[in-house]
């Protein structure tokens, strides 16, 4: 007899299939695994790995930016084997295992450990990640009217791991050493572990997230089954990464950085190359409504980038800032990675009532017009750190609040550009490429980090003073935000300008 259940018979809670709230909780712990090492990432590279390094700063910023780039890009692959072998549950179990032995090999303070343990993380960021987000879809029937809400329960779990993570891993770190904020982040991807494998022993999913076939997870490649060969490549793909993430110093001194030029930016600098020329082939033989749309597409990607590009700035350069020049009476420089989370958490329903409001009386902006209001947050946000300097005391330190500030404008402004970017490619892309350009929205993000790193390089930091800061170093950050604000308020400027061109491109598209 089978155990199969259908859709409209999965069993619910609170007018969700229950699947949901297992997934939410996996997900919540996840996030609390990722967020809690990034927390602690970048102070961990300046304070440990490179700490003898005078461009320890540059050092990190490379490592850093490699790091985030290879996470977001895995993504894509990793997506992809799942459709075509291994199917959701699989996926999300290999990655969660992979991204656990991470984080516990993270703790051990060696370098060799520390390049392999994010090499794992990346590798099992990419099966986890884009299949346990689809899997929550999945549970609805085409057409179902909760999927909206569904994600947005879904979501609220991110930002609550992304919340509490840093608090308590930066705590554990601060007070007892980064192996134990480290080891918490991997006790938290072995929680969320549990709670999938919860929902599965319970039957809660139904037949969802099964391998595609199992025909082809038992073919076998070079003799051995696919279903086997896939978690071997995958860790031995580990150390080859481990490699990439290491091969950042210049071809010259031993010991110096200065070559920007490393293996993982040739390899995105080639990647955005190809993507550029194949989509002006697309764009070639589409229609000229279809050209209109995406060109759109393509721009709001574009913008979407700049956008992260600044915001991922709070994982490495905002947190070092923080560090140094930041008088941090509540939390340490690595708590402070929570404050976004906390505002999107508080932020997210009333400017989504906001939106609802504005609807029903014809008001609601179209989407130009929130991508380029939410850059001008971005750049407000980073202007406020500009001018904090002002303000500085005898020691160079800036009031908590102006950090504070800055949190919530950048949140306002992720709030207004993230939740309808996703859903306008799909409406924007013609039908017969959708899923390419889902693939180019998501390599944003990785894109993203190269412009991190290039900005990280650029506000480094050259010393080996443990307690480096001062009025020399604000002067660095201060100067550095203003240029940051100055391109973000332009671009958002721009967007506005160009918003009544758009919107004829656009269509009928809101």
């Amino acid at each position: 007899m089978s155990n199969t259940i259908k859709p409209s018979e999965q069993q619910e809670l609170f007018g969700h299939p229950k699947g949901l709230f297992y997934l939410f909780f996996a997900e919540l712990w996840e996030r609390f695994s990722f967020y809690g090492m990034r927390a602690l990432l970048t102070l961990y590279m300046v304070e440990v790995i490179f700490e003898a390094l005078a461009e320890r700063d540059f050092a990190t910023a490379a490592v850093y930016a490699s790091y985030g780039s290879l996470v977001y890009a895995s993504t894509v692959i990793g997506g992809r084997i799942s459709d075509q072998i291994l199917g959701m549950r699989n996926s999300i179990f290999l990655g969660g295992i992979l991204m656990s032995v991470g984080h516990f090999v993270l703790a051990i303070e060696n370098d060799i450990a520390f390049y392999l343990a994010l090499s794992l993380i990346i590798v099992g960021n990419g099966f986890f990640k884009p299949n346990i987000s689809t899997f929550v879809g999945a549970l609805y029937e085409e057409g179902d009217v909760r999927k909206d809400s569904g994600f947005t329960i879904f979501y609220m779990g991110i930002n609550i791991g992304g919340w509490v993570a840093p608090l308590l891993c930066g705590w554990l770190a601060y007070s007892y050493g980064w192996h134990y904020g480290f080891g918490l982040a991997g006790i938290g991807m072995l929680t969320g572990l549990i709670f999938f494998w919860s929902g599965i022993r319970k039957n809660v999913f139904g037949d969802k997230g099964m391998p595609p076939n199992q025909e082809v997870m038992q073919k076998k490649v070079l003799g051995i089954k696919q279903g086997i060969l896939v978690p071997v490549l995958a860790v031995l793909s580990a150390p080859l990464i481990a490699y990439l993430l290491s091969a950042y110093k210049s071809l010259g001194a031993e010991g110096t950085f200065f070559d920007d030029q490393n293996i993982v930016n040739v390899i995105f600098k080639g990647i955005g190359v190809t993507i550029l020329a194949y989509l002006g082939y697309i764009m070639y033989q589409a229609t000229l409504d279809e050209r209109k749309k995406l060109f759109v597409a393509v721009l709001i990607t574009f913008f979407m980038t700049i956008f992260w590009g600044f915001h991922e700035l709070s994982g490495s350069v905002i947190t070092l800032f923080a560090a140094r020049n930041v008088e941090l009476d509540f939390m340490s420089a690595a708590q402070t990675n929570s404050l976004n989370s906390m505002f999107i958490i508080i932020l997210a329903i009333p400017i989504s009532l906001m939106w609802t409001f504005l609807n029903k009386r014809n008001l609601n902006p179209r989407t130009p017009y929130k991508f380029g209001l939410g850059l001008l947050f971005a750049g407000v946000s980073f202007y406020i750190l500009a001018i904090s300097g002002a303000s500085a005391n005898a020691n160079g330190l800036v009031p908590f609040a102006y950090l504070l500030l800055m949190y919530f404008l950048i949140s306002v402004g992720e709030l207004f550009m993230s939740p309808v970017g996703l859903s306008k490619i799909t409406d924007l892309s013609p039908k017969r490429i959708v899923a390419f350009m889902m693939g180019v929205w998501f390599l944003s993000s990785a894109f993203a980090f190269q412009v991190v790193g290039f900005i990280g390089k650029k506000l480094a930091i050259e010393s080996t003073d443990k307690n480096v800061g001062g009025f020399e170093t604000l002067s660095v950050y201060t100067d550095g935000f203003q240029l940051i604000a100055e391109y973000a308020i332009g671009a958002g400027l721009l967007i506005l300008i160009a918003s009544p061109l758009i919107k004829k491109l656009m269509g009928n598209v809101h």
